[in-house]
């Protein structure tokens, strides 16, 4: 089996696409603005919410993104990777500031 990009996947993205394909389907199948909200609904608790709901909500925000772009990363370009790189640092960044700063 290989990727779009023309070279054969590993067997570890193979298991994690086989294990991850009902969730995605799931995901599918709901309203379109579910991700979105499911989204913005951990962003805001990681950013407003007390230390002890934030700190988790942003971990399951970057664990989140992290998974689908894991997913999504033989079909997308260097410049798409490096901003789900980056988006997922800067939430990891923030959640340690907030540790920090308490």
């Amino acid at each position: 089996m290989s990727s779009p990009s023309g070279q054969p996947e590993s067997p570890l993205r193979q298991r994690i696409t086989k294990f991850s394909y009902p969730y995605v389907a799931k995901l599918h199948g709901m309203p379109t603005l579910t991700l979105p909200a499911i989204t913005l609904v951990l962003a805001l608790a990681g950013v407003l919410a007390p230390l002890v709901i934030a700190i988790p909500a942003l971990i399951l925000l970057a664990l989140l993104l992290a998974w689908l772009g894991f997913l999504s990363w033989p079909a997308v370009g260097t410049g798409p990777r490096f901003l789900r790189v980056f988006s997922i640092l800067i939430i990891l960044l923030f959640a340690v500031s907030k540790i920090a700063s308490s």
